[in-house]
């Protein structure tokens, strides 16, 4: 084995360097993370995408997003959800794809998954266990191509 020479050192430096960035780079931000399955990627109308969670501290803002995974033989450009946490129940639309048919979001592994922010400064009144509901509001009773619905809570950085 050679020994650890000046020669080494820029190597080193670069590498302590990349090791921080990656290490630093780690989200501990996020409160809350779930995903749920929609069996053989067909999302019926009256199914429901629950999530409890728990917020034990509610000091400061929260960023809550729902994701949509979805396949390329999703039909349609835009999408519409009812969102409801128990106390309101909102209706939104977001787009999938751009006029010319590109899909938005990030692709893997076959997949398309588009995060929706559905509250940028939330403010939770009350520590304790809080729900939300997120179920399809298209025109279709059988929504093809959407695998998976999922719901993220972070904090927002002061």
């Amino acid at each position: 084995m050679k020994p650890f020479t000046i020669y080494h050192l820029p190597f080193t430096i670069g590498l302590l360097a990349l090791l921080t960035i990656l290490l630093s780079s780690c989200r501990n931000d996020i409160v809350y993370s779930q995903f749920s399955s929609i069996p053989s990627g067909k999302w019926h109308a009256d199914s429901v995408a629950h999530f409890d969670y728990s917020i034990t501290d509610e000091m400061g803002d929260f960023r809550m997003i729902v994701y949509v995974r979805h396949k390329e033989t999703y039909p349609y450009q835009n999408m519409w959800l009812f969102i409801d946490n128990g106390l309101r129940r909102d209706t939104i639309e977001f787009y999938l794809a751009d006029d010319r048919g590109q899909w938005l979001g990030d692709k893997h592994h076959g997949f398309i998954e588009m995060p929706v922010l559905i509250e940028e400064n939330y403010h939770f009144p009350d520590t304790g266990i809080y729900h939300l509901d997120v179920q399809h509001a298209m025109r279709d009773t059988l929504l093809r191509g959407v695998t998976d619905i999922g719901f993220e809570i972070s904090r927002t950085q002061p």
